[in-house]
């Protein structure tokens, strides 16, 4: 087919699923000889994203601020000027900026506007602008039912389940780390050496569950099991008490040498096959659960609460590991036993990276060839 040119929308390039989706989008378009291009305020993934052959672009279209408006009439321009294609938003505020630009333009030839649910947001005006693709792409059956029960002005068809999906040749089924990364590792954390390592990957935000992951560890210990926790995830802006009184809670339950903050990592694949057991706490259903999949897509075993993605992907990959939302004793029970005997991880991928890449951009191939609505 013709040669594409995409551009994705989104916050920034901290960190995390939304971004690590948008990166991959943009590698597999670039594979295929057509034009990547990201918009976002940047981020330490930029490099990235530019070494692998995208265009990025430094506005900032997710600041929370009126003057963040003034941001659509240089995209409505740019968007005309450059002939994209395909206009792909992934978060709400730079949704809003997208769709107000597009609006105003040309709808003869303007690009086609594409959403990716990643979330299960607030239900509202400000978020019913995910809805207002042309194709709205939901990342797993949660979203997707949250989009049928509240937005049912949302025809069905417009509506395209894509789950996410990871690379079982970056996170291959028994992978171990090198023994000069385990050295390293041991190094900097040598409480970690013959240790039971349980992980909650994620970043230092209150829906995490990282208390409950404190107050896990600290049962343990008490039960007599020789286990250590690493908190993974880096902090995000604005989250720095929450981080400074998660820490505190470390200190006065004296778990100190023990519990672990390890900031943001990018050896998340050696972190995972390094650990006993992976776990997803998040108070609130998340709408898909990557951290999850990677862990699982190694080998390693899972627990998490019961809901939203990370409970679809445990029902179909490792059910055992599923536990009873906010059940602090099933929780630890659960724990436990795995720690003893964990039945192991199937390899097959359930999820692969190449099937969600294959499926979003026959989206656009298919929309491009759609018929185009005026209004």
């Amino acid at each position: 087919m013709a040669r594409l040119s995409v551009a994705q929308l989104l916050p920034a390039l901290n960190g995390g699923g939304v971004e690590r989706g948008t990166l991959e989008v943009a590698r597999e378009l670039v594979k295929r000889g057509h034009r990547s291009i990201v918009i976002s305020a940047g981020g330490r993934l930029v490099p990235e994203l530019v070494n692998a052959g995208s265009e990025h672009l430094a506005w900032p279209l997710g600041v929370k601020s009126p003057l963040t408006l003034r941001w659509v009439w240089p995209l409505r321009r740019w968007l005309t000027a450059q002939r994209v294609d395909i206009l792909h938003v992934r978060s709400r505020l730079p949704a809003w900026i997208g769709w107000l630009a597009w609006r105003g333009m040309n709808p003869a030839t303007r690009s086609r506007f594409v959403t990716t649910v990643h979330g299960r947001y607030s239900v509202s005006r400000y978020s019913a602008i995910m809805t207002r693709g042309e194709r709205v792409i939901a990342v797993s059956q949660t979203v997707r039912d949250d989009l049928h029960r509240h937005y049912p002005e949302l025809p069905a068809e417009r509506i395209q389940l894509i789950p996410r999906g990871v690379n079982p040749t970056e996170f291959p089924h028994g992978y171990q780390p090198s023994t000069a990364w385990r050295n390293a590792w041991h190094r900097q954390y040598p409480q970690l050496h013959n240790a039971l390592v349980l992980t909650l990957p994620g970043r230092l935000s209150r829906l995490k569950g990282h208390a409950d992951f404190i107050a896990l560890i600290a049962r343990l210990r008490e039960s007599g099991l020789p286990v250590c926790g690493l908190i993974v995830g880096g902090e995000e802006p604005g989250r720095q008490r929450y981080a400074a009184g998660l820490r505190d809670t470390v200190r006065m339950r004296g778990l100190s040498d023990v519990v672990l903050f390890t900031g943001h990592r990018s050896d998340m694949r050696e972190i995972y096959a390094a650990s006993t057991l992976a776990l997803s706490l998040s108070a609130q259903p998340e709408s898909f659960g990557r951290t999850v999949l990677e862990a699982l897509s190694l080998g390693t075993p899972v627990v998490g609460y019961d809901h939203g993605g990370v409970g679809e992907i445990l029902a179909r990959l490792y059910p055992v590991g599923l536990t009873p939302l906010g059940d602090e004793v099933a929780l630890t029970t659960k724990v436990a036993e795995l720690l003893i005997a964990a039945p192991p991880v199937p390899p097959e991928p359930a999820f692969p990276l190449q099937r969600m890449l294959d499926e979003t951009l026959a989206l656009y191939e298919t929309l491009l060839q759609m018929p185009r609505n005026a209004s």
